[in-house]
């Protein structure tokens, strides 16, 4: 492995936060700098937790540390985006980045449990 880039799970949190990006702006215009602006920074956290984390992969505890932050950047993107779901039903493509969000929550849960199980520095 040799960048982050490497990281499925961030090359999926990188492709949702844009997806993310995209859909806010299709928000009404009040929400632009309300909700839409809390779930662009959610989105965007995740991937960023995951580059600083792995920038510090040689200490192990700061690793998983970083690896803790973005699930729950995660946790709290999720939830932001099922406050649109609920407010907006009308809105299309959220739900699926909804499921996208879920699928990347689990798979963030194995590579921290690989990462204190396995990862050598």
């Amino acid at each position: 492995m040799g960048s982050y880039k490497d990281l499925d799970i961030y090359k999926i949190a990188f492709e949702l936060s844009l997806k993310v990006h995209k859909l806010s702006l299709e928000l009404p215009h009040f929400e632009l700098y309300e909700q839409g602006a809390q779930v662009r920074r959610s989105s965007k956290s995740i991937k960023d937790q995951i580059v600083e984390g792995y920038g510090r992969r040689r200490y192990k505890a700061d690793f998983t540390k970083f690896l803790i932050y973005a699930q729950a950047s995660n946790d709290e993107c999720a939830n932001q985006i099922k406050t649109i779901v609920a407010l907006y039903p009308d809105k299309k493509g959220w739900n699926e980045l909804a499921e996208g969000y879920e699928i990347l929550g689990m798979k963030i849960y194995k590579f921290i449990q690989y990462v204190e199980k396995s990862w050598k520095t």
